[in-house]
Parts: C-alpha cells; structure tokens; sequence
C-alpha cells in the first residue's frame, strides 16, 4: 500500500540520517557558497575569486571571506597576491590573509610555494577541517569556498559538517567536462545542498585582430546541461587573455578591470 511504502521511505531516511554528521555553523559566518566543478582545468578557481570580488563590489557594506579547500592545488595565494603564513590569536586560531578586502585563507599559505602535499586522505581531511573550524573569520556575510574538482571526500566532508547556502557549478561547454559537471551537480542534490546554477567558462574564444569569434570547446553544452538539470546559467565567460593573465598576476578582472566587457 501506499501508506506501506511511505512508512518504509521515513524509516529508511531516519537509519541514514544517523550516520550522517550533524551540521555545525562556521563561527561569524552568514552565508557559505561553494563553487564547485567535476572536472579540473575549467576556470573554477578564477570564477570563486572574481565571485567573491563581485560579491563584495556589489555591496561595500557587505563583508566577503574566500577559503580554498583545494589541499592538493591551492591557487587563491597567487590569484589573489597573497603570502606569508596566518598570524595566531590568542585563542590559536589563524587570521585569514586580506586582499581587496577579502579574508582569505588557504594551504598555500601553510606549506612552501613549491612543495607539492603528499598526504593520504585523512591528513587531508584534518588540514580541511583545520582550515573550517580553526580560522578567526571574524563577522563574515558571505564565505565562497573554492572546491577541489571531483566528487570525493573533501566536498562529501564540506557538505554534510557545514551548512551551505548553494553550490555553483562550473564546467566549459566540452562534452567530458559536462559528464562531471553532471556528477558534480547530482552530488549536491544527494547531500541536500540546493544547486543555485551553472557557469559556462571559455564558453567563445574572439580573435584580437580580425574579431572572429570560434567556439574552441563547443558552444551551448552548458546551456543544455542546464536544461536536463532545470538549472539557471549563472554566467557566460567567454576564453579572454585579461581573464587569464589578471588572475596570474594577482590581480583578478573584477578588481583591476571592472569596466571590461570580460
């Protein structure tokens, strides 16, 4: 009977939901967005960096922190000119690193530059949860965390210990970069974090000179992902060398640029 199989359905979400760990706030945080991709290569880090820039640009009032909790690639110290190691409080709590107004912290700055981390999964686990639980992040209204790419234990431990507002999803219009966006979104749905939409990165590639325009990775792959996912495109970006080189520098487009087209 109906009644039968909706008892069932409640018995069996009640047996999973003890396993699960019990969500707990990031002290002085209001609001948690993680963007996130499947696949790496794709832009996800410059889109978390401008997007905490834009986000603070919006609204001065508001004040906007960005982690990266990519422990095996850390990039926002570079992206965002930053070095140096966090100072301690005297509750022992490191001080996020500031740049353009945004706290920021990162293993990059725990760990030289050059030196790669070989760890297995749990060190890797401990230096997420340090980098959650153990950051002085103030009075924060917005925190943009810069997922690793993949569908593994860091972004399964993020989801389901700390409350999130929404995912943001970004892939290229390429075929094998839509089969993991795809794996990425689903993820976030099976953890109960809402999916607030995608972003097409290096969607159009325009020729300085002549102004053609070519679609180097395809051109509506995201646009039809959207569709199959009855998701929202959050933003189109297209393959721009200000993009590219402002990020490298330090310097991302939404701060050094903010009139571009790009």
């Amino acid at each position: 009977s109906s009644s039968g199989d909706e008892a069932l359905r409640e018995k069996r979400a009640r047996i999973l939901s003890r396993g699960l760990p019990k969500q707990k706030p990031i002290e002085g945080v209001k609001q948690v967005v993680v963007v996130a991709s499947g696949k790496g290569g794709v832009g996800k880090s410059t889109t978390a960096v401008n997007i905490a820039l834009a986000l603070a640009a919006n609204d001065s009032a508001k004040e906007v922190g960005l982690l990266d909790a990519d422990i095996y690639g850390p990039s926002i110290p570079k992206m965002m000119n930053l070095k140096g190691n966090p100072e301690l409080t005297p509750k022992n709590l490191m001080r996020p690193l500031k740049n353009y107004g945004i706290a920021c912290m990162s293993m990059g700055f725990l760990i030289e530059e050059t030196a790669p981390v070989v760890w297995r999964g749990l060190m890797v686990m401990s230096a997420v949860e340090k980098l959650l639980r153990q950051v002085d992040w103030g009075h924060l209204d917005y925190l943009v965390i810069d997922m690793p790419p993949g569908t593994g234990d860091v972004q399964l431990s993020i989801s389901q210990n700390i409350p999130i507002a929404g995912a943001v999803i970004v892939s290229t219009p390429q075929d094998v970069a839509l089969l993991d966006a795809h794996k990425g979104a689903e993820m976030f749905r099976k953890v109960h974090v809402p999916v607030l939409g995608l972003v097409q990165n290096m969607s159009v590639f325009q020729c300085p000179k002549c102004k053609h325009e070519t679609h180097i990775f395809g051109s509506d792959g995201v646009k039809d992902l959207a569709k199959t996912l009855g998701l929202d495109i959050l933003g189109d970006v297209p393959l721009h060398i200000n993009i590219r080189e402002t990020c490298d520098s330090g310097q991302p487009v939404v701060v050094s640029q903010p009139q571009s087209d790009a």
